[in-house]
This record gives structure tokens, C-alpha cells and sequence, in this order.
């Protein structure tokens, strides 16, 4: 059966090339082409051996996704549902920034998730499986053909920024996102900065150090709730890693400081979480920890049992915290109308 090329980390093609006789070298010169010429098939890799392509294109695949539906948003965000190779879709969104020169890519990780957050869409859909590699790597392909963002990684990109904050929950999917990261992130692959990626955990703990420790990518915890009380109500997965373990790792994960601080994401709950009391308690949970908060308003989906915190009282909330020292910014929502925006995705 043929697997996908997309799967293969450099020294793992070298090592296939190698037992199949060909020079170990020619494993740089395919990743050329993969990442950055966006080559659509191995026809195109015009400086190998034909007989190279044709045992290329025999034993491997170059596929992205199949799109089902592409929607863009009032506010010019794009969302698509991509059709696996079994079958299942997942969701994939681009968000522009035009004055800020930059778009973000938000990737998704699982079909469906675990996790089961109490005011997300996702969550209903409970775990259906993991994203191999190749499936998360080509979500940035796919955008990048989209953008037509092809070339030198030293050439200024149209596609400046991935967050993990789709479908899913990256950490409960950790190997095939190491691999995929570390896709992105080669000098000789997709060349991406560990700065311009932001992987977003409900707070899986064992695997939230070694993330820092292996990656070094951003990390962006869903907090949520200032106390286990509120948490665990609104996301089981505080039962089984609550916030002592939270922050003790939060406090230690490597790189962190004043300068690249950790983000905390808390999406405003009306009558839940939102309350100038729930604001101090924030500031003391996460006292000591170099750290920048973003308050989502929630994104409403059919038959929740929540309501979006009123403007007033969220900006009441921020108020607490910029007051108390903490850094905390409103995030505009994006893509709502097309049901592209943080917890809307299924």
C-alpha cells in the first residue's frame, strides 16, 4: 500500500532511499520539491532519475485533502471541510490580518475530540481518531497552494503564522504532531519559526513539558475558570489534571519569561466565569507565571446551554486584571457567520 510522503521525516527518506539503493542525498533534493516548490506530483522533480519517479510515484502519495466545502466569511475568513482518505472530515480556517501583513492558519489535530469541553462544538462530536502526520502537514499545504505562497523560505511569506486550535486536542495526539511540527519547523521543509507556531492544550500535563523540551513552539493553555469548582464543570478534563498540576508546569515550561510569555485563553462565560470576583481569583491562580491572557467571547452553536458575556462585563473583567498587572486583550471574533470561530468547528 502506498503511504504518504508527507509522513516521512528528512532521515527517514534518506534511510527508505538508501535500502532501495539510491544515494541518501536525494532525499534533500524531494523535500525541495515537497516544501518548498509545492510539487503536485513526481513528474515535476525534474532533477531526479526517471526511474527515481517512477518508484516514487509507485510506493507514495503527494495527495492533499479533498475539499468538500470552501466558505469565506463577511470579515474575509476562509474556512474549509476536508475529506480524509477513510472518509471522516475535519475543518481547517484562514485568518487574515491585512494590516498587520500576516495570515494565520488554524490547524486541526484529531477528527472530532475527547476532550468534550462543556462550550464547544467540537466536543459533541466526541473522539473519532488521530490526524496522522500527513494529514496535519498537508492542511498547511493545502492553504499554501490556496495562497499560492511557494518558494525559498527566505522569500517573505504569505502564510506567516499556524496555531493548532482546530478540531481536537494536539496533545492527546502527540507523536503525529511532533512529527509534523518538525516538518514545519526544518530549515530545509517548511522553514517555519518555532515563533510562528502556537500549540493551543486543554491542559494535558505529562505531555505539556516535553512539548517546551522537545518543540519549543508557543504554547496557549485553555484555562477558562479560575478554580477547579467552575473548571471541571465546564471541561472533565480538570478532574483527572487539575489546576495545581496546571500551573506548576504552566510555571516551568521551558523558554517562558517577559519576553515570550505563556498564553492563557479564557472564553467569557455569561454568569459563569465572568465576574470581577472570578477576575482576582484569575490574577492570584497564575501569579508568578510570565503570562498574557485572551478573552474570547464565546461563539454561540445550536442548542448550548451558554450565553456570550455582555460587552460591559467583559470589559469590566479585563479592567481587574490590566489594573491587577496582567496583560489581558479582547479577541475579536472572526468567522462567525460562517461558523469558523474558536469553538464552532465541527
Amino acid at each position: 500500500m502506498a503511504h504518504s510522503l508527507f509522513d516521512f521525516l528528512k532521515p527517514e527518506l534518506s534511510q527508505v532511499l538508501t535500502e532501495k539503493g539510491y544515494p541518501s542525498w536525494r532525499a534533500q533534493q524531494i523535500w525541495e520539491w515537497l516544501y518548498q516548490k509545492g510539487a503536485l506530483s513526481f513528474e515535476e522533480m525534474s532533477n531526479l532519475p526517471q526511474n527515481m519517479r517512477a518508484f516514487l510515484a509507485e510506493n507514495f502519495l503527494l495527495q492533499r485533502p479533498v475539499q468538500l466545502r470552501h466558505e469565506v466569511s463577511k470579515d474575509k475568513t476562509e474556512k474549509w471541510r476536508l475529506v480524509l482518505e477513510d472518509g471522516n472530515s475535519i475543518e481547517m480556517v484562514l485568518i487574515p490580518e491585512e494590516e498587520r501583513e500576516r495570515n494565520t492558519l488554524c490547524v486541526s489535530s484529531q477528527v472530532g475530540c475527547g476532550v468534550r469541553c462543556a462550550f464547544c462544538f467540537t466536543g459533541t462530536m466526541g473522539f473519532v481518531r488521530n490526524l496522522e502526520a500527513h494529514e496535519i502537514v498537508s492542511q498547511i499545504l493545502l492553504a499554501r497552494d490556496f495562497l499560492k505562497d511557494v518558494g525559498s523560505a527566505h522569500q517573505k511569506r504569505t502564510l506567516t503564522n499556524i496555531v493548532l486550535m482546530g478540531m481536537g486536542e494536539p496533545l492527546h495526539n502527540y507523536s503525529n504532531i511532533s512529527k509534523a511540527l518538525q516538518i514545519l519547523m526544518d530549515p530545509s521543509g517548511l522553514a517555519f519559526s518555532k515563533r510562528r507556531i502556537t500549540l493551543s492544550t486543554a491542559g494535558v500535563v505529562p505531555f505539556m513539558k516535553k512539548c517546551g523540551e522537545e518543540l519549543g513552539v508557543n504554547l496557549a493553555v485553555s484555562l477558562h475558570a479560575p478554580n477547579d469548582a467552575i473548571r471541571s464543570r465546564i471541561i472533565p478534563l480538570n478532574q483527572h489534571y487539575p489546576l495545581a498540576q496546571l500551573m506548576d508546569v504552566c510555571r516551568n515550561y521551558p523558554g517562558i519569561n517577559t519576553a515570550r510569555r505563556l498564553t492563557f485563553e479564557y472564553v467569557m462565560l455569561k454568569d459563569v466565569n465572568d465576574s470581577k470576583v472570578h477576575a482576582k481569583e484569575l490574577v492570584g491562580l497564575i501569579q508568578g507565571i510570565p503570562a498574557k491572557i485572551n478573552l474570547i467571547p464565546w461563539n454561540p452553536w445550536p442548542d448550548a446551554h451558554f450565553e456570550t458575556s455582555p460587552f460591559e462585563r467583559i470589559e469590566a473583567f479585563q479592567n481587574v486584571l490590566e489594573n491587577l498587572g496582567v496583560p489581558a486583550f479582547l479577541r475579536t471574533p472572526r468567522g462567525q457567520d460562517i461558523s469558523a470561530a474558536c469553538g464552532q468547528l465541527k
